[in-house]
């Protein structure tokens, strides 16, 4: 008989039904082969279940077991007392680990299990075809190569753990080096407002830039390192404010940021102006967590008329709750104060009683960024040096005089002297080729 009612820590799955149809398969297996009724149902449960694992299998791009894909796809997303403590620190004390040791074992002889008896009841070889399943397609619609080899990998160390403890050491070190769940698992995420709810969702495809890409800018992308690292380290960090000119490498030192740090359990949420009514929801599902976040705005500016930005300030400081240690806020921006002021602000300033003040709560949002750090356009000899950077990393194939001189005639079209434009116009070259 399977024990998948005794489990005590490891619960409420998210696709938990395939489980508990293939349990019900294994514990009336014997009886099948005396009841044609129970067989029949078995039958139609057992084949259920196969198309289900092929479904999973094409989703989330899983190959070779898929059984044993969807068991560890169950433990690695599983958020429980036990799988929360072991995220980036590892194995834990007290008697959790009792009752995680009770679930593995569970757990493991779920892996060992032996269909091959069902699938000679039943005449068909399914089973061991999705034993050794080719991926058609290993392109994941809702995992990227990186994780969906991960937990690949996890299958097939677990299917050879020789003992519990082997296969608990090895779910263990899993949680400390990749985490437990979607936050364990993706670098950044979006939010989305779902029945009355905000909801932390991943983002499967992102671009995965280096600092080292964006050429220049050193001091700029030196300070941002710094202060994330000591985040990341746990100690004192500031909420970040990057300003300048468009393309100037803004939101790419972000993503540069998020790749370098992600292993040291950097995570990245972005979020919209007009989803600030979901910061508190967002930090209460964040707060008590092992990684560190940082939520991102880009392009972050108001409008006069606009009144959002007073949620940020709640947020960032200022409420009676603490913002939580694990949380910093960054923000990138082409102006540098945030707030669009007009002339007719200025002419209003003399109308108005308390002028001063008004003034004062528009600033104060930038106020609240410890860090400010600025990207300028760069001068005609920068924007050369970084199409000479670009050129040379591409292998673009051009005489350097013939180079600039293309690169002034498509900066004078196409936005002006940036890094954008300089990658623009690399790009322009390689199409060509």
């Amino acid at each position: 008989m399977t024990r998948i009612s005794e489990l005590v820590i490891y619960r409420q799955f998210e696709h938990g039904e395939i489980l508990e149809n293939m349990a019900w398969i294994m514990d009336h297996a014997e009886s099948a082969k005396r009841d044609d009724q129970e067989k029949e149902k078995i039958k139609n449960l057992f084949f259920s279940c196969i198309h289900r694992l092929i479904d999973l299998a094409s989703a989330y791009g899983f190959e070779h077991n898929l059984w044993h894909n969807y068991l560890t796809f169950l433990l690695v997303n599983n958020e429980n007392a036990y799988s929360t403590s072991c995220e980036i620190v590892g194995s834990v004390k007290g008697s959790i680990n009792e009752l995680a040791r009770h679930d593995f074992e569970i757990f493991k002889e779920l892996y060992d299990y032996n269909f091959e008896p069902v699938s000679k009841m039943l005449g068909t070889d399914c089973f061991s075809i999705i034993e050794q399943y080719e991926n058609v397609n290993e392109n994941s619609k809702l995992f990227n190569q990186r994780i969906r080899d991960r937990i690949c990998d996890l299958s097939r160390q677990l299917g050879n753990a020789k003992s519990v403890e082997e296969f608990m050491t090895d779910m263990t070190l899993f949680y400390k080096e990749f985490g437990v769940g979607k936050l364990g698992l993706h670098k950044a995420f979006r939010v989305v407002h779902r029945e009355e709810k905000a909801q932390i969702v991943p983002i499967t495809k992102i671009a995965h830039v280096k600092l080292e890409d964006l050429v220049g800018y050193e001091l700029a992308k030196k300070k941002l390192i710094d202060n994330t690292e000591a985040f990341v380290k746990g100690k004192k960090a500031n909420n970040c404010l990057l300003f300048g000119a468009a393309g100037t490498g803004k939101s790419s030192s972000i993503k540069g940021i998020l790749n370098r740090y992600y292993e040291q359990g950097l995570r990245i949420i972005e979020i919209y102006k007009h989803q600030f009514q979901d910061l508190n929801d967002v930090i209460a599902q964040i707060k008590n967590r092992n990684y560190k976040f940082i939520i991102y705005m880009d392009d972050l500016s108001f409008e006069e008329f606009e009144i959002e930005y007073k949620y940020l300030k709640a947020v960032i400081e200022g409420g009676l709750e603490k913002k939580p240690d694990n949380i910093l806020i960054y923000a990138t921006s082409n102006r540098r104060h945030l707030i669009r002021e007009s002339f007719k602000d200025k002419q209003e300033r003399d109308e108005e009683l308390h002028s001063s003040d008004t003034v004062q709560e528009k600033l104060s949002l930038v106020y609240r960024f410890g860090v400010t750090i600025f990207f300028g356009s760069p001068d005609k000899k920068e924007f050369q040096n970084i199409v000479k950077t670009l050129a040379d990393r591409y292998h673009v194939d051009m005489p350097e005089e013939q180079l600039y001189l293309e690169a002034n005639r498509w900066e004078l079209s196409h936005g002006g002297l940036s890094g954008r434009t300089a990658q623009q116009f690399i790009d322009y070259l390689l199409g060509k080729q």
